[in-house]
């Protein structure tokens, strides 16, 4: 197995093969190039071993919530924390202990993004 089909492998196993087909499908016509990359930051990091999946979407859904304005990568992280064994009530405390870091807009916003993941389920 090459290091892309490792990578699509584990992202699949994260955020789900409709999702990350949704992102192929996305980057297809337009970037490629940027498809392979995200592909290889999974491959990547399951070599390195040094984070479980777990901690790793942990670290994404506070990246992605501190940076504001990413609600698209915040739903698909959100889902793909819970799929790797990340609690409600964690993703909820992540968003809660960023309060005073990032301010109450990131943290309503991230929190009704993760309204809308944990609705759906």
């Amino acid at each position: 197995m090459d290091n892309y089909e490792n990578g699509l492998k584990i992202r699949e196993s994260v955020i789900g093969k409709e999702a990350s087909q949704l992102v192929s499908d996305s980057l297809e016509d337009i970037a490629p190039l940027l498809n392979e990359k995200t592909l290889l930051a999974f491959d990547e990091a399951d070599k390195r071993k040094i984070l479980d999946m777990k901690q790793r979407e942990m670290i994404t859904v506070t990246a992605l919530l501190t940076q504001g304005d990413t609600a698209n990568q915040l739903r698909i992280h959100i889902q793909g924390a819970l799929n790797v064994g990340v609690t409600r009530d964690e993703i909820v405390e992540i968003c809660i202990h960023c309060l005073p870091y990032v301010g109450f807009p990131r943290v309503l916003n991230a929190i009704a993004v993760a309204k809308q993941v944990f609705s759906n389920q």
